[in-house]
């Protein structure tokens, strides 16, 4: 760990504080600007306007802004989610390091992969772990490592660490998933403080470190946070995004010297530390990856210091605007969120601002965590979902027209005035209750131990919150008494992943908690809703199918998944997609657009199993 350990950046820290600082003041002098404009353009109005003729006075009346109305037939079904992490063999205890210090990237948390490992149709789980610092250890204390539980089929797991290849001590944040060698086996990619580390998957659920040889390490002064594996030149491999947080380091951290009044020593908002650029490595398919990302224009600088823009904590691919290439939404914390549209030739354009993602509807910047991205309308309407800091709604960016620009939807889609108060980590979304409407879930939790010493509103443990959709009416906030106590027992949550882990065919969820003990939840849905799953392998596209987009048509009904592992905070859920159909009993048509652009119409599509559909070589 030490060797890897980040150094102490060259530039000055009044520097490294003026990026933030001058984001906020362009974002004022904007304002300020508009609002001279208006003023000029109010006092010459009022100076030229005819004088207006005597007349009964009419009075208008005004309605305050409303949520997405409510449906008096909409009613959230029961569906409940049993916290069954011991019972099913997870003892896994999440480790910061902490040891008095308050060094940021303890209370950060880390990620959870809840996916097909070992290739028997069953997924695993991989949870990612910190460490202790380097000389902090106690004695009495073994090493933390990642931990990797087998599935053993109905929900049951066994722990397979030791030996695994993955247990090795690391200072752990995130993971994806993807099988960037095309040989039918899923790798296994961790996201750190002091870079990335890249594994091999050699079967069996035994993994060998390439880290070195692929060449995706990065800067051992890196602080690695969210991650993708995604096909951005289409040419059928597996390429790779890195997202990194802040230029960090314990010695930063200590001259920053954050405090709470009343609390003394804290955890500092990341607007103290200065950005830090992503990496983008294209696969060059010989198990090697090259570091395209200055080229390929990922590297943003804020225009006014010339500093790194990106604090990343969330990634998503997704092909926004239908063309056929893979787009990139980074999400970032206390500044911009970006949007970088594939030009097609090995180069993309950042378009954050011109699509209405980068910020919030007043043009403020938020605290972004996870992202996830669905097209969940029956017109299939693309969104955005990012989990906020507290005090911040939820962001539901929705398409608008021809898809080319987002608004912030959330509080007419029903989910920005329930999720004000809490701090948002992960977010996804998923069909829970299999009545084909994509539902969202988000893991909740603040950063500060002590937070309600000085502010009595929030809370250091927070409820998760699931929103169930209920079409046209919006997103309704699902109770206690719809899914069980269990779902909304207070964590402090942060990545966040889903799978059908006893084979149902309905999604069961897991979430992580800094410091504390995962939470598995199984889905006990019995509503009678049938259901399509289908896992998809790529023969012209990469072998894992990742990017591909289905369509499913039954009852007249169209719905809409894509296949990504990335979701969420710094976690990866299964590659199959899962389609709910309520009470249809019957599958009118689906259709296949793969990666290297080959529509597939599937003949005919079984209910309430699993298919697996290969690509047409």
């Amino acid at each position: 760990m030490s060797s890897n350990s980040p150094r102490l950046p060259e530039e000055p820290e009044e520097f490294v504080q003026s990026d933030d600082a001058a984001i906020g003041r362009g974002v004022r002098v904007s304002i300020v600007a508009v609002v001279a404009l208006s003023v000029l353009g109010g006092s010459a109005y009022f100076a030229l306007r005819p004088t207006p003729t005597s007349g009964p006075v009419k009075v208008t009346k005004v309605s305050a802004p409303e949520a997405a109305a409510t449906n008096a037939l909409a009613r959230v079904p029961a569906v409940r989610f049993a916290d069954v992490t011991a019972a099913s063999g997870i003892n896994f205890q999440h480790q910061t390091g902490a040891y008095g210090d308050k060094l940021l990237p303890e209370t950060m948390g880390s990620g959870v992969a809840f996916t097909d490992l070992d290739g028997d149709g069953a997924p695993e789980l991989l949870f990612v772990n910190s460490t202790h610092w380097p000389g902090k250890r106690p004695a009495d204390a073994p090493p933390a490592t990642a931990a990797l539980f087998r599935n053993q089929g109905k929900g049951t797991f066994s722990n397979a660490t030791a030996g695994s290849g993955l247990d090795v001590p690391l200072y752990g944040m995130g993971v994806t998933t993807g099988d960037y060698d095309n040989d039918g086996k899923t790798d296994v990619f961790l996201s750190t403080v002091g870079g990335g580390r890249l594994f091999h998957n050699e079967g069996g659920l035994k993994f060998r470190e390439v880290t070195a040889v692929s060449g995706v390490g990065g800067d051992p002064k890196d602080w690695s946070t969210a991650s993708a594996f995604l096909d951005f030149d289409n040419d059928g491999d597996l390429d790779l995004f890195v997202g990194n947080y802040v230029r960090w380091s314990p010695e930063i951290d200590r001259e920053v010297g954050y405090t709470l009044v009343g609390v003394g020593r804290a955890y500092g908002p990341p607007m103290n530390f200065q950005g830090a650029f992503p990496h983008l490595y294209r696969n060059e398919g010989n198990g090697r990856f090259t570091d395209v990302s200055a080229a390929a224009g990922v590297q943003v600088k804020n225009s006014s210091t010339g500093v790194p823009l990106a604090k990343t904590l969330g990634v998503a691919p997704f092909d926004y605007n239908g063309d056929g290439w893979m787009d990139l939404i980074v999400a970032n914390d206390t500044t911009q969120n970006l949007l970088f549209e594939n030009q097609k030739n090995g180069t993309f354009k950042e378009v954050g601002a011109l699509t209405g993602i980068a910020f919030d509807s007043y043009g403020n910047t938020r605290g972004a965590m996870g992202v996830d991205t669905a097209r969940f309308t029956a017109d299939g309407k693309a969104a955005v979902g990012i989990g906020n800091f507290a005090n911040e709604m939820t962001a539901f960016y929705v398409a608008q027209g021809d898809g080319s620009l987002f608004t912030d939807d959330a509080i007419s889609w029903g989910i920005g005035p329930a999720s004000r108060l809490l701090l948002k980590f992960g977010f996804f979304f998923f069909d829970y209750d299999l009545d084909g409407r994509l539902d969202v879930l988000t893991s909740n939790g603040h950063l500060e131990e002590e937070i309600t010493q000085v502010q009595a509103s929030q809370s250091y443990r927070q409820p998760a919150q699931l929103f169930w959709n209920a079409g046209d009416a919006g997103f309704l906030s699902v109770t206690p008494q719809q899914s069980g106590a269990d779902l909304f027992r207070p964590t402090v949550g942060r990545g966040s992943a889903f799978a059908d882990m006893d084979g149902d065919g309905d999604l069961d969820a897991v979430i992580t908690e800094v410091g504390g003990r995962p939470m598995l939840l199984r889905n006990d849905q019995s509503l009678g809703h049938h259901f399509v799953r289908l896992k998809l392998i790529g023969a012209k596209s990469n072998r894992d199918a990742i990017g591909a987009w289905v369509k499913l048509t039954a009852g007249g009904q169209s719905q809409w998944r894509q296949v990504m592992p990335t979701k969420s905070y710094l976690s990866a859920s299964e590659l199959e997609v899962t389609f709910g159909l309520g009470k249809a009993a019957t599958v009118d048509s689906v259709e296949v657009t793969w990666p290297s652009g080959q529509r597939q119409a599937l003949p005919s599509v079984a209910i309430d199993r699993l298919a697996v559909v290969q690509e047409t070589p």
